[in-house]
């Protein structure tokens, strides 16, 4: 287990940008009726990139650039990893404490 801990540890370690949220790609209809993208749904303008995210509280939605959203997309990624390698040190953490307490008593 604490080999384990020390692999998580280091995997943490390696992180650089970590961010929560969720990102969109989309495209929109611009309104104009002569417009290609009235009728054509290849033809849509964009794609535009939205990142969602919490914020005191609050669902909060951002348009970002294609350059901006390949670092969160990036950056989400992490977190998500960050999450999951969090909750395998907790069962990690369980089983040392458990371990310990078996050979003290």
């Amino acid at each position: 287990a604490r080999q384990r801990i020390a692999h998580i540890r280091e995997a943490l370690n390696r992180i650089e940008y970590l961010c929560s949220g969720t990102l969109l790609e989309r495209t929109k209809l611009c309104g104009r009726p002569g417009c290609a993208c009235a009728s054509d749904p290849a033809a849509r303008h964009g794609p535009y990139f939205e990142w969602g995210h919490m914020r005191a509280g609050k669902l909060v939605h951002r348009q970002v650039s294609a350059k901006h959203a390949a670092a969160l997309r990036s950056a989400i990624a992490n977190y998500r990893m960050v999450k999951k390698l969090l909750r395998d040190w907790e069962v990690e953490t369980e089983r040392l404490i458990d371990a310990e307490q078996a050979t003290q008593a």
